[in-house]
């Protein structure tokens, strides 16, 4: 390594001392090159010796002609020791669900039971190939079709699909099937509507799906205006998407009148299921009218979530909208056996290669047997309990802008610390020294200077305790000493970065000439 000088990390101004999960300490000239094993090669080092060539040598030149590269690059010589060291030490300056609490609001970053993990490696299920016999296939099919059973009767719908490969694509697919139930009608409609608290893929996907989208602003309390609603659906509107409870942790209240609205004109309710860690257990969409949805497995039900996957967004609807789900369909036969039935003239056609994620289905109906009924309804109980137990302990210090009583996640604004200079962006930074996660930040867009926590039902009350005093003691940086806030991060391996640089000119490949030994600028 390059030599570097190493100071203690910031502290707070009062309160806990910061619990860093890294070592501490901070460079005061970070480099480019900074921590990297080049910088450790040295000509002849070797991490294997090979034993002696017990066959003819062959000449690589005349194997591989002109596709036989004239050097290797700038590849490191390194011993084995330093190979084990490098990706040992890479590996404790990243954050996990293992190292402590995860309070990324809206994504549920629950932890992931390893009991999850031993069944999805199961050999029979592990390596089982979607283009095998369905006669060799029957023990996964009657996988997939349990967790369908499951999942029909956590939502309280009619049927279901499992394709869609994570919770966009769930919106994707469940508005398709909106258009084809209309279509079948003899109406495709024209447009959405999406309030202003829902997901923001939302808008996208109906955009995708060939419909014009139509904001409904929310009311006082965070929640869907009925009254505008019922103002703007008319006769051209195909569906509502409904995100429930909302990107704020509010639940509509009101949900029952928002169906009837919507029934009234023959549009349809779409429920974004992302939230579902709310509602598991305690109520169900398709008593209160939801007439499409999907669920993010890779949320609710504890599978892999982050690092990009994989992920998985079931679709559950009602039996109106039963004919059009993509194709195949999970179907048992007269003498009990399952099958696939591609005869779906009605369809949407295929949404996904196969089946969907199948290891995802494994991992979230080991999750919900081993918590059975009662224990899903406590992991529901309990997320709920932890959202509020973080309100009530900080929203004395932190503004709150909607009083509406929250459920899985709570939302602060920085409005307070914003009058000492101090923006939702800063105390993440900050929360990062004190070894937790930072929070979402700036999101949901209805809130300014947005402060989203999701402490999930994973958290106990020792590790909510940490992670409140860290706030409580940050608010009073602000408060005492808003520069060491606004410079934060101090206990990282590399500074703060600039942000909007990296946004707009981002270095997306690693070139041997970007090794320098001169301070990042």
């Amino acid at each position: 390594m390059a030599n570097e000088t190493l100071k203690p990390s910031a502290a707070p101004v009062s309160g806990p001392t910061p619990r860093n999960t890294t070592l501490g300490k901070v460079r005061t000239h970070p480099t480019q090159n900074e921590g990297l094993i080049f910088e450790k090669s040295s000509p002849g080092k070797r991490a294997v010796k090979l034993p002696p060539l017990d066959v003819p040598e062959v000449d690589p030149a005349a194997l591989l002609g002109e596709h036989l590269r004239a050097d290797l690059g700038c590849m490191p010589e390194v011993s084995e020791i330093e190979i084990i060291r490098h990706f040992t030490r890479l590996s404790t300056w990243n954050y996990a669900i293992d190292l402590g609490m995860y309070p990324l609001g809206s994504c549920t970053m629950k932890y992931n039971p390893r009991v999850n993990e031993f069944i999805a490696r199961i050999e029979g299920l592990a390596e089982a190939h979607p283009y095998q016999p369905e006669s060799l296939a029957q023990g996964s099919l009657e996988v997939v079709s349990l967790l369908e059973q499951c999942l029909i009767e956590i939502t309280g719908m009619d049927a279901i699909t499992l394709q869609p490969a994570a919770g966009a694509h769930g919106e994707f697919t469940g508005i398709l099937l909106v258009r084809a139930y209309h279509e079948s009608r003899g109406n495709a409609r024209r447009k959405v509507i999406v309030p202003d608290s829902a997901h923001g893929t939302n808008p996208a996907t109906a955009a995708i799906c060939g419909y014009e989208v139509q904001n409904l602003k929310s009311n006082a309390l965070g929640m869907v205006d009925v009254a505008e609603l019922e103002r703007i659906v008319d006769e051209d509107t195909a569906a509502l998407m409904l995100t429930n409870p909302s990107t704020i942790g509010v639940f509509e209240s009101e949900i029952h009148k928002i169906a009837d609205v919507l029934h009234a004109k023959g549009a349809l309710l779409y429920m974004d299921g992302a939230n579902m860690n709310a509602l598991v257990g305690k109520a169900r969409p398709g008593d209160f009218g939801v007439d499409v949805m999907h669920l993010n497995l890779h949320k609710t039900f504890s599978t892999p979530h982050g690092g990009g996957g994989p992920g998985s967004g079931p679709v559950a609807c009602k039996a109106i909208l039963e004919p059009f789900l993509p194709t195949p369909v999970l179907a048992r036969k007269r003498d009990g056996s399952m099958t696939w039935n591609f005869d779906r003239p009605q369809s949407v056609g295929r949404v996904r290669a196969f089946y969907g994620n199948y290891g995802m289905f494994l991992r979230a109906l080991a999750y919900i047997l081993a918590n059975g009924p009662d224990g899903l309804r406590q992991t529901t109980e309990d997320a709920v309990l932890n959202a509020n137990y973080i309100r009530a302990s900080l929203e004395d210090l932190y503004d709150l802008p909607y009083k509406t009583a929250s459920m899985h996640e709570v939302v602060f604004s920085d409005r307070r610390q914003a009058a000492r200079g101090v923006r939702t962006g800063d105390i993440a930074k900050r929360i990062i020294d004190y070894g937790f996660h930072p929070f979402t930040v700036s999101f949901p867009m209805i809130v300014s200077g947005a402060l989203m926590i999701e402490p999930t039902e994973s958290e106990s009350k020792e590790e909510l305790d940490l992670f409140i005093e860290a706030m409580r003691s940050i608010a009073q940086e602000v408060e005492q000493s808003p520069e060491l806030v606004k410079h934060a991060p101090h206990s990282t391996r590399v500074s703060r970065l600039d942000e909007a640089t990296a946004a707009r000119k981002p270095i997306l490949r690693w070139r041997p000439t970007a090794l320098s030994s001169q301070p990042v600028e």
